[in-house]
């Protein structure tokens, strides 16, 4: 049985940023706003944030990513050596290379003390980051400071770690790393620069950590949707040969592939289900979601299952794929299945 310490009422970290924050990066960029300035309306809103995630009783807490542009500004942007280019990836992101050495002179997540001390009085703070694997796929540059993704993959898995150290000193209890790329090899869709083994390699590197407290956890996030089959012997190779205590997997729309990916969790690593859809803001039907967590409860102990949305509300600055209203209803709906599932023993 996996020890979860009851992080069960999870969520992926990015919320819907307020239009005070998007109007003062906005002015930021347009050299209308200093420094402080912008660092204080995140501050304001940062603060905000986390009232609204104490009222909706969740068991973890974040800084809602709203220091950052998108899931991966917490390295790209606090790492120097990377350059950010005039072209866009397949979601339509900036795209970064690494065309320089990289070195970290500063915590990547900005989470100050104080916020983590008043975060832990009633919730686990929590934080994401890119996966160093993800970030070697896509930021490789041939012609850059690196002979390999897998090279520059080792370089950013140690940057990673130390950030993660760094975290867990600071009061952080769990950490989940995002590496979307893990989907081409659980649906068998090819392509990658890295090998599977290669990935988990790289990855396995940055969450392998000596003397790390008994009540700190650390989870992957390997996809938001599950496409209609699932590769289940590569499931089950990534999710035994990564070394992190939780998967959070999707789990909203009751596929086959959904399950397959939960039955290919080892029994000693918990499960965060992504039971409601972050990206409709139409709810989920309750009793259809409990009977999904009732065939959940026959493939792995119950337990050692958290539920979660999906996905982040707002992996990219500016473009929630719903509104906050919106994002708040999900957000309780999760933390009413909990209440359903577990009762008081969250």
């Amino acid at each position: 049985m996996a020890d979860t310490y009851k992080f069960r009422i999870d969520h992926h970290g990015s919320l819907v940023r307020p239009v005070e924050v998007l109007n003062a990066r906005t002015r930021h960029a347009a050299g209308e706003l200093d420094d402080g300035g912008l660092r204080a309306a995140e501050d304001e809103a940062i603060a905000e944030v986390v009232k609204y995630q104490r009222k909706l009783r969740l068991s973890v807490v974040t800084d809602g990513d709203f220091r950052g542009e998108d899931f991966r500004s917490t390295v790209l942007n606090a790492v120097s050596g990377f350059r950010r280019t005039d072209g866009t990836d397949d979601h339509d992101r900036p795209r970064w290379v690494a065309d320089g050495e990289l070195k970290a002179g500063k915590p990547l997540v900005a989470i100050d003390p104080a916020v983590a001390a008043e975060l832990t009085k009633t919730a686990a703070p929590k934080a994401s980051l890119p996966s160093p694997a993800f970030l070697a796929a896509t930021c490789f540059d041939p012609g850059g400071a690196y002979r390999s993704p897998v090279e520059l993959g080792e370089v950013l898995a140690r940057i990673v770690r130390d950030e993660i150290q760094q975290l867990i000193s600071r009061g952080v209890r769990l950490v989940q790393l995002n590496n979307f790329r893990y989907a081409s090899y659980l649906f068998s869709r090819g392509g990658q620069p890295l090998t599977l083994e290669e990935a988990v390699a790289i990855d396995s590197l940055a969450v392998d950590l000596e003397d790390r407290p008994e009540n700190v956890r650390i989870g992957l996030c390997p996809t938001h949707k599950a496409a209609e089959t699932a590769d289940g012997e590569a499931a089950a190779r990534l999710f035994a040969d990564l070394p992190v205590d939780r998967w959070v997997l999707p789990y909203a729309h009751g596929t086959e592939a959904e399950a397959a990916l939960l039955r290919a969790v080892p029994a000693d690593r918990d499960a965060a289900l992504g039971i409601v859809d972050a990206s409709v803001a139409e709810l989920e039907d309750v009793e259809t979601i409990m009977q999904r967590m009732d065939a959940a409860a026959e493939l792995k102990d119950i337990e050692d299952i958290a539920v979660t949305p999906n996905a982040g509300f707002s992996d990219v600055a500016g473009r929630p794929a719903i509104p906050a209203d919106a994002q708040r209803r999900k957000l309780v709906h999760v933390e009413t299945i909990a209440r359903m599932c577990w009762g008081n023993e969250l």
